[in-house]
């Protein structure tokens, strides 16, 4: 298992972190890796939502957010999952976490987007440790 930690510091992502998680799912379809995005709450969720339709004019990657309409199976086909705190859903081998605790669950690997915001690094701090104490294998990519 393995846990990637995104510390943004282009001004880009500064301005717009969720402009990351539009890249980190981007590079996950083109590997051809279904992932799922574990947002915060349902305001993130749809941000991001708009944000993978027009971040990049020539992407196409389709995602939806998680629904409890949707039958079993159904979201097998879509490459992106979105999902909020409200639906339990089951993981991927890819996670994308912007939730505030570290992921528990069967995956393989996990990403963290790290703001650039100091105050906001603590609690990744601590994430850290929670994986790497799990045995994961930990790297550090600055954006």
């Amino acid at each position: 298992m393995r846990a990637d930690f995104y510390l943004i510091q282009k001004p880009r992502f500064r301005e717009e972190p969720l402009l990351l998680v539009c890249e980190l799912a981007r590079k996950a379809q083109q590997a051809g890796q279904p992932c799922i995005v574990l947002a915060r709450d349902a305001a993130q969720a749809e941000k991001l939502d708009d944000l993978l339709w027009s971040f990049d004019p020539d992407a196409f990657i389709p995602h939806q957010i998680v629904d409890p309409e949707m039958d079993e199976g159904d979201d097998e086909e879509i490459e992106v999952l979105i999902a909020t705190p409200e639906h339990d859903v089951a993981l991927r081998p890819l996670v994308i976490n912007l939730r505030d605790a570290a992921v528990d669950g069967a995956f393989e690997r996990v990403l963290e987007v790290v703001p650039a915001d100091d105050s906001a690094r603590g609690p990744l701090r601590q994430r850290w440790v929670q994986y790497r104490d799990r045995g994961f294998t930990l790297n550090k990519h600055d954006m």
